[in-house]
């Protein structure tokens, strides 16, 4: 990637579940058009990962074919699945999360998504997800845990919306 002349490698962006969710989601127009343009205008910029946590929550889609068209999004579109090294470091970082109060004990899989994203550098988690993930309370108490773990890049909790017009 080139930008005023300089070259520029690729953001990291980790998606969590919802991003996926919402290109099909009928019931909010406009988050699905904004998701639809990323996934295909955009995604090219990024290098773009999920996790077995993600498929393990499509997996969980009781409706089959709409559970089918969620995962065929992994294949369609250049998205790597993380393999996951560091189990017990992420668990142990989600747990931070949780005991410290920035998510939910009945969000675990949120804790997850984020332990993961910081424990492999990603730049960015791509979230729709506004009041677990994509909020910038939470980037500050994430990105606090985070450093005082020794995880010292910063992540950004974003939406499609904020990386679609980051031109």
């Amino acid at each position: 990637m080139v930008y005023n002349g300089a070259i520029m490698k690729k953001l990291k962006v980790y998606l969590d579940t919802s991003v996926i969710n919402f290109l099909f989601a009928d019931d909010a127009p406009e988050f699905k058009s904004i998701t639809i343009d990323f996934f295909e205008l955009h995604i090219d910029k990024y290098d773009v990962f999920i996790s077995d946590i993600v498929v393990f929550e499509i997996n969980k889609t009781t409706a089959l074919k709409h559970r089918e068209r969620l995962l065929n999004v992994v294949d369609q579109y250049p998205i790597r699945i993380l393999s996951l090294n560091d189990q017990e470091e992420i668990e142990r970082i989600a747990n931070l999360y949780i005991n410290e109060g920035v998510i939910p004990p009945s969000k675990f899989e949120d804790a997850l998504h984020l332990a993961i994203s910081s424990v492999y550098e990603m730049d960015i988690l791509l979230s729709w997800n506004f009041k677990h993930l994509a909020n910038i309370k939470k980037q500050q108490l994430v990105n606090s845990i985070n450093e005082r773990e020794g995880y010292t890049k910063k992540l950004n909790l974003l939406s499609p919306l904020e990386v679609e017009y980051d031109e």
